[in-house]
């Protein structure tokens, strides 16, 4: 487990995020080749399970414990698939009345309009959780990191679906970042929900 403490989410939560994500086939076992050209037993595919109504309220209600946990005033990551994470998020804040802003981190500054990276209504110097739906290397989630960062903004805390253990959880919590993740994968394709 990379967290500094307990994960702060239910065991329940976590079990039903596991189950649907394999019964809408976002879990799947078998032998895959990734963008890396490694072979996998298993493959994750983050989009199936968030944007799928039942996976974006359970995700969205966990963003938002973690969020009220951690104290943060917004939630963001890497676009493409943090985007429905943060959309759920902020929906459910909103039934919760709780006030929380987004963002999302461009893969580069755009050349037209007001060239940002990061997008959103965000406050310069607010705390904000960084997420996405996996990590691995942390590549992804390291750049978030950096480019809230840049706008004055603190991570209190990163987190993600699922944790490959590819090294990324590891160098953000050596980093003195909080981690916290619903799912992890052990190095030869076990998959379950984290203690």
């Amino acid at each position: 487990m990379t967290q500094s403490s307990k994960n702060p989410i239910a065991r329940q939560t976590c079990q039903a995020i596991f189950d649907l994500a394999k019964s809408l086939d976002a879990l799947k076992f078998g032998d895959f080749i990734l963008s890396s050209g490694q072979h996998s037993s298993y493959y994750f595919d983050g989009r199936l399970l968030s944007l799928d109504s039942r996976g974006a309220g359970l995700l969205g209600d966990v963003v938002v414990d973690i969020a009220q946990r951690y104290e943060v005033a917004a939630v963001g990551g890497p676009t493409i698939a943090a985007d429905p994470i943060v959309g759920a998020a902020l929906f459910a804040a909103s039934k919760r009345n709780i006030p929380i802003r987004g963002f999302l981190v461009r893969g580069q500054i755009k050349d037209h309009g007001t060239g940002k990276l990061v997008e959103g209504p965000f406050a310069k110097g607010s705390p904000v959780m960084v997420l996405d739906d996996t990590c691995s290397t942390g590549g992804s989630l390291l750049q978030a990191v950096k480019a809230i960062e840049a706008e004055g903004c603190k991570v209190s805390v990163v987190m993600c679906v699922l944790d490959r253990h590819q090294g990324g959880s590891e160098k953000l919590t050596e980093m003195g970042y909080p981690f916290i993740s619903l799912l992890e994968a052990d190095p030869v394709g076990n998959v379950r929900i984290t203690p």
